[in-house]
C-alpha cells in the first residue's frame, strides 16, 4: 500500500462545468471529516462536494459519497480510482461547480475519474511499510555471525550481559527470511523475538 506526501489541489473545466480536485494525507478518520469540513466551508456555494477517503494500513477503512449527484456516478468512482493505485490514508474530494450542461452517468463518471487521476499525477507517493522489532538472544561466540545476518537494518539497542541482546527494526515481510537465516547460521542457538 502506498499513501501521498504532499497536498494538491487541481482544476478541470469539463462542458462548462468546473471539478476542482482536492487530495491530502489523513492518518484517520477524525481527520478526513475535519479536512473534508474545512473544504465544504471554503466551497460552500459549490454544486456537489463528492468525496473518499481510505484509512489504515490495509486500507480497511473506506467511505465515500455523491453529494446529490446521481449514485454510483461521483463517490464510489473517486474510490475506485483510489484502491486502483493501491493508496491509503487519503482523502479525496472533488468540489464541483455546474456549468448549465448536463453531463448524464457516464460523463459525470468520466469527469470524477479524469479529475482524480490528474490529481494524483502530481502527488508523490510513499509506500507504507510495517515494521517489527527483531530480537536476538545469542552467546559472544555466535555474535559476529549474526551481525552480519543483520547488516543494513536499523540496530535499535544492543545489550552485553551474561548473553548478547540485539535488538532491531525490519520490514515485516522480511521477517521470516531472517529469522530462518539466523536460525540456520547459529545451528538454532539463538533465542529470536519478534514484536
Amino acid at each position: 500500500m502506498y499513501t501521498i506526501k504532499n497536498a494538491v489541489f487541481t482544476e478541470q473545466i469539463i462542458n462548462k462545468s468546473r471539478f476542482i480536485t482536492y487530495l491530502d494525507f489523513v492518518s484517520n478518520e477524525d481527520e478526513a471529516k475535519a479536512k473534508l469540513e474545512e473544504i465544504r466551508t471554503k466551497q460552500s456555494d459549490a454544486t456537489h462536494n463528492c468525496y473518499s477517503y481510505i484509512i489504515g494500513k490495509t486500507g480497511n477503512i473506506a467511505k465515500f459519497s455523491d453529494d446529490k449527484e446521481p449514485n454510483g456516478t461521483a463517490g464510489v468512482v473517486i474510490f475506485d480510482v483510489l484502491k486502483k493505485n493501491n493508496l491509503t490514508n487519503i482523502l479525496a474530494i472533488v468540489t464541483r461547480y455546474f456549468g448549465g450542461i448536463k453531463l448524464g452517468a457516464g460523463g459525470l463518471i468520466r469527469a470524477y475519474s479524469s479529475s482524480v487521476s490528474m490529481a494524483l499525477e502530481g502527488v508523490e507517493r510513499q509506500e507504507i511499510i510495517e515494521y517489527s522489532i527483531f530480537s536476538i538472544i545469542c552467546d559472544y561466540n555466535l555474535l559476529g555471525v549474526v551481525e552480519k545476518q543483520i547488516e543494513g537494518y536499523e540496530i535499535l539497542s544492543k545489550e552485553f550481559n551474561q548473553k548478547v541482546n540485539i535488538s532491531i527494526k525490519v520490514p515485516t515481510t522480511k521477517v521470516p527470511i531472517l529469522q530462518t537465516k539466523i536460525i540456520d547460521v547459529s545451528k538454532n542457538q539463538v533465542l529470536i523475538k519478534i514484536q
